[in-house]
């Protein structure tokens, strides 16, 4: 495993079979906010990156699910939280939550919205 989160995931023990170099990079986020909704005007509550690309995505608890969206569109199935504080990830293929991933992917301690 090259990177941290891969590691992270290694350390916590989880043997999701997405859980790879294909599917997971060190990735920068695509936007402060959800990439759609912010280009659209609309709301989101909370918000996901995605680990493959870096797509930032609004939760299914928000009215458009760009997460969501993207794993059906794009089918690149490891995000996790982009909320400041949060480590958790999820495969969206599987069901599969991950408790951590490692430090929070939000570094930047907040976002637009």
């Amino acid at each position: 495993m090259s990177n941290t989160i891969l590691k992270a995931a290694q350390s916590q023990g989880y043997h999701d079979p997405h859980l790879t170099a294909r599917h997971v990079r060190e990735v920068k986020p695509s936007a402060l906010g959800c990439e759609d909704c912010l280009r659209t005007g609309a709301r989101w509550v909370h918000l996901r990156i995605c680990l493959e690309c870096g797509h930032v995505g609004c939760c299914d608890e928000s009215p458009n699910r760009h997460a969501t969206r993207h794993f059906h569109d794009a089918r690149h199935p490891i995000v996790r939280s982009f909320e400041p504080g949060e480590e958790w990830g999820w495969c969206f293929e599987d069901g599969e939550f991950f408790e951590s991933l490692g430090a929070p992917a939000n570094t930047y301690g907040r976002h637009f919205g």
